[in-house]
């Protein structure tokens, strides 16, 4: 069962999907299960973090960029380091799915991690279950 929704990211950061992925879950309607969340694209992630604290969001950015330094790249299109930062990052998370709502801790959100904005990104929602 799957759903997909579009998310315009207006700069680089961290976007907090988790309301729009659990709406996806509900209208799916499995009660039980798991829900893999999955980004097709190359210069954007997913992850599961702290929910509450926005700085924790611009704390993981200042990470990466410390991680992933501005290089004399040799990609073309100048967005080495959102090619990199996402692959360091992942396109994809799993979250189990008790009593109908995605089950995750009281501090969780999943975030949609832009690395190369603004974009109009795609969000897959597969989840198995009953």
């Amino acid at each position: 069962m799957v759903r997909e929704f579009e998310v315009y990211t207006p700069d680089m950061g961290l976007v907090n999907i988790s309301s729009q992925i659990s709406e996806a879950v509900k209208s799916i309607g499995i009660q039980e299960g798991i829900c893999l969340i999955f980004v097709p694209h190359t210069t954007a992630g997913l992850t599961i973090n702290e929910g509450v604290d926005p700085s924790v969001a611009a704390d993981i950015l200042a990470g990466l960029d410390e991680l992933v330094p501005r290089l004399p790249y040799s990609h073309a299109e100048g967005n080495s380091p959102a090619h990199i930062k996402a692959s360091l990052i992942g396109a994809s998370v799993t979250v189990p799915v008790t009593d109908g709502e995605l089950y995750l801790g009281p501090w969780q959100g999943i975030f949609l991690c832009e690395f190369d904005g603004p974009r109009l990104r795609s969000v897959r929602v597969n989840c198995v279950g009953a």
